[in-house]
């Protein structure tokens, strides 16, 4: 697999290989457990190609990522963010996601004789959305919060709230790419924000063909914020 980010690309067919040279990895794959962090979906491409091509958006920014599962999200933005916090809930994806961080570096090292860049901090932590206790153990590392939180198909919202709050009227903002694969749940995610006290909002020009389904890219802020940025939108306006 190629990823590229505008003059950089990061060939992640490495990754594979590594996978493959863990000792157990035979076990790992056969062991009865869910399967769906080890997998890339469609919504991670779409969410990988939009950060291809808004790099400025990590520029100096610390970065949590929901759902991160094999990491190719965090493996490629953390060539460009100061901080890049990949969680999942799974043990086993965890796990195979530690042994692959010596790897992520040794992608960065080759990718910054090329590309003079300092080399984003790349952390891995355990957290199922919605669990407030590996939350607060999350916050305690990262008492300040994040500049941006990122996702996939995520239909839950909790974790997010939560982790927007700590900024208050900090311009944290959550960026979530959405595939759609029925009509019926195409209005879960903007109800669930509703619920959440969020503002959604559909970034244009993102929604396009992902596969054979429709991808778009949401930005999601407090609800407090969004009505402010639509008030000082409204004032420049007159």
């Amino acid at each position: 697999m190629m990823c590229s980010y505008d003059d950089l690309i990061i060939l992640l067919d490495c990754l594979q290989k590594i996978l493959y040279d863990i000792s157990n990895i035979d076990e790992i794959l056969t062991a009865d457990f869910d399967l769906t962090g080890q997998l890339v979906w469609p919504g991670a491409m779409l969410l990988n190609d939009y950060i291809a091509h808004n790099v400025n958006l990590l520029q100096g920014c610390s970065v949590i990522e929901l759902g991160s599962g094999v990491g190719i999200t965090g493996i490629l933005s953390s060539r460009f963010c100061h901080k890049f916090v990949l969680t999942d809930h799974n043990d086993e994806v965890i796990k195979a996601s530690i042994l692959t961080l010596d790897f992520v570096f040794q992608i960065l090292e080759k990718n910054v004789e090329l590309h003079a860049s300092s080399q984003a901090e790349l952390l891995v932590e355990k957290l199922e959305w919605g669990n407030s206790e590996q939350i607060c153990h999350i916050l305690e590392k990262h008492s300040s919060g994040f500049d941006l939180i990122l996702g996939a198909d995520i239909y839950i919202l909790d974790t997010v709230k939560k982790l927007l709050e700590v900024r208050g009227q900090g311009e944290c903002k959550f960026i979530l790419a959405y595939v759609s694969r029925a009509k019926s749940m195409d209005l879960v995610v903007p109800n669930e924000a509703k619920r959440c006290g969020l503002q959604i909002t559909e970034v244009v020009g993102t929604r396009r063909a992902v596969s054979n389904l429709e991808g778009v890219i949401f930005e999601c802020i407090q609800r407090e914020q969004g009505l402010r940025k639509e008030l000082d939108e409204d004032f420049l306006a007159h």
